[in-house]
């Protein structure tokens, strides 16, 4: 386009050159349209905003971005809401039922949610349960209003709220809630918004070298034109080496952001990057394993049939008037000691026969450019061995070069569901970067994840066994691998795929990989450890084959009760942790339930599994 110009007319390269020049300046004006926040104006009690013969209404518009969402509640609530809210500046919206809160999330923008609970509970529960687990709106920040129950509140957390407060609530307490969900909603969006001015930048910088190169080809040309047209090149290459010195600031700050996302790949793949940090992270396990749960089923039982047998004696005596209060009590009591008692039954049975088919799974992750699919790879190496490190003390990366290639290692559960070497375990587990918000940001600097290998361990076996990705399921947290296992001889989990599997307040058995390789070897004695360390180098791949040459790759299994059962959910409280992920959970039969699949930050306790039978589809 440009040479048949310049056959043409002596003025062609100079209209070549404002065509990319206007490119700039297009691209500037958006980059800064981006970076600045617009705040309407606030609504007067003049001119109130209203909407009408809605089934969901606008209450207010509030003077910032921040809107609330009131879903359910009855009219005097919602009322009270609404003249708090609207007079403390947030825009306000009614919902009547879940479904049309739900439409409204999915289609506006309110970054928050107040639930007030009405008088069914297993309606507000399903609408939380919803709000949640969809992934269009799981990002809403929702303070559940609940009855003067904790049981209930803990529920409600249980299912995922941000927040909950109970009924009569202060006005005070709630706004101030309301402003601290809103101030961690604004710190994330603040981390997207940079991550998004920085890729601008990038682009705004390529074109501005793009209109160097050609004013440079343009100024060669210019000695076989004219004086007047020499004198107007020059002039527009002045205005150019401006606009490229301005638009460097730019740059600086897309490579400041892209430095940013190395170091969280940098944070990802230094989990066990040498000896010492390797055996301190150990030894705070070890602490941790130490302290947690001090008693056990043995020593509960215990105190169960001593707080029995007080209570018997207080009921014999008629030493307190009220008996029936004291009855219940022991009822209650009695029925906890039981329960406990059946639990303590199903474990030691369930380990037995099925513990060693539950495989410890290995994920090493690369990263590549998208653009081009070039490794990220180490720039160099010291004289020690460790990657060369930038002024922030991050390794620095690149993609050419004979360096060795960034990897990250995660690790997850999984379990033999059918033959053939076929182990089911989560989504998450065996695509690490499946909605994790960290290496979202990488994506956007033009880094993806890939998986390098997937490797099994099972216990009493001495080596690894390649996997491969089979299946991942599109609905659930569920992935199907495969891999040949050779000569090993392990039994195929029975599953239970009926749709009363899992019932409310039956024991639970829950067997998985904790925290990964570093609680199996905390397990370990001291010495062990250090002979393990030194022959690794702290290298996760060393380290996990020589744990299971020295057959020391064992899963945890705890025991608990069955919370709740959702369509899509099993809520039980058989503590487990990061790395146990992609585990069976065992009913009292020792059939499958389900798959462990989320930890609820806050409530050491509370876990969700998936249903068993939605993996069926994996499975045909």
């Amino acid at each position: 386009m440009i040479l048949w110009f310049s056959t043409v007319s002596p003025f062609a390269p100079i209209f070549a050159f404002s065509l990319f020049s206007l490119r700039i300046v297009a691209r500037t004006g958006k980059l800064l349209s981006n970076s600045v926040r617009c705040v309407a104006p606030p609504v007067t009690q003049e001119n109130p905003s209203r909407a009408t013969g809605q089934n969901l209404a606008e209450a207010s518009l509030a003077p910032t971005s921040e809107k609330i969402l009131i879903l359910g509640g009855d009219e005097g609530s919602r009322q009270s809401l609404q003249d708090l809210l609207t007079a403390n500046g947030y825009g306000v919206f009614f919902a009547a039922s879940g479904s049309e809160g739900m439409e409204y999330l999915r289609s506006a923008s309110a970054s928050l949610v107040l639930l007030p609970a009405g008088p069914s509970a297993e309606d507000w529960f399903q609408t939380l349960a919803e709000i949640k687990g969809s992934a269009a709106t799981s990002s809403a920040r929702v303070i559940l209003l609940a009855p003067p129950d904790s049981i209930a509140r803990a529920r409600g957390l249980d299912l995922g709220a941000d927040d909950a407060l109970s009924f009569p609530w202060s006005p005070e307490e709630l706004l101030a809630r309301i402003r601290a969900q809103f101030r961690a909603r604004r710190a994330f969006e603040n981390l997207q918004d940079k991550m998004r001015i920085a890729a601008e930048g990038q682009k705004i910088a390529h074109t501005a070298f793009q209109a160097l190169a050609v004013t440079e080809k343009l100024t060669r040309d210019a000695f076989s034109l004219d004086r007047r047209l020499k004198i107007g090149l020059t002039a527009l290459f002045v205005v150019a080496t401006v606009i490229v010195g301005i638009f460097f600031l730019y740059r600086n700050r897309a490579e400041k952001e892209a430095r940013r996302a190395y170091a969280v790949i940098a944070q990802l793949e230094r989990g066990v990057s040498n000896q010492q940090n390797l055996v301190e992270q150990v030894r705070r396990m070890r602490l941790e394993l130490q302290q947690a749960s001090p008693s056990g089923s043995l020593e509960q039982m215990q105190q169960l049939e001593q707080q029995s047998a007080e209570l018997r004696a207080k009921i014999a005596s008629g030493q307190s008037g009220d008996v029936a209060s004291l009855k219940q009590q022991l009822a209650e009591t009695s029925g906890r000691l039981r329960r406990l008692e059946e639990s303590s039954k199903v474990a030691p049975e369930i380990i037995r026969s099925y513990a060693t088919s539950v495989c410890l799974l290995h994920v090493v992750v690369g990263f590549q450019e998208k653009a081009t699919g070039q490794r990220l790879r180490y720039a160099g190496i010291n004289r020690d061995g460790e990657p060369l490190q930038d002024s922030d003390g991050n390794p620095i990366f690149t993609t050419t070069g004979r360096g060795s290639e960034v990897r990250a290692d995660f690790f997850g559960t999984g379990f033999l569901a059918a033959s053939g070497g076929r182990i089911l375990t989560n989504r998450h587990v065996v695509e690490p970067w499946w909605k994790n918000e960290e290496l979202d940001a990488v994506s956007r600097q033009g880094i993806e994840a890939a998986i390098s290998e997937i490797n099994a361990y099972f216990p009493d076996s001495p080596r690894a066994y390649r996997v491969e990705i089979q299946k991942i399921s599109q609905e659930n947290d569920l992935a199907l691998v495969q891999g040949d296992l050779g000569d090993l001889k392990r039994p195929v989990l029975l599953l239970d795929t009926s749709g009363q599997a899992a019932v409310r307040g039956d024991p639970l058995v829950s067997i998985g990989y904790a925290t990964g390789l570093v609680a199996i070897m905390a397990r370990a004695g001291e010495e062990t450890v250090r002979e393990i360390v030194a022959v690794s180098n702290g290298s996760p791949r060393l380290v996990m084959a020589e744990l299971a040459r020295r057959n020391l790759i064992r899963p945890l299994t705890t025991q608990g009760h069955i919370g709740d059962i959702l369509p899509d959910k099993i809520v039980y409280d058989a503590q487990t942790t990061t790395g146990g992920s992609g585990g069976p959970l065992f009913s009292r039969d020792g059939k499958v339930i389900g798959v462990t699949f989320a930890v609820v930050k806050g409530f050491g306790g509370s876990n969700f599994g998936i249903p068993i039978r939605l993996a069926q589809p994996l499975l045909q």
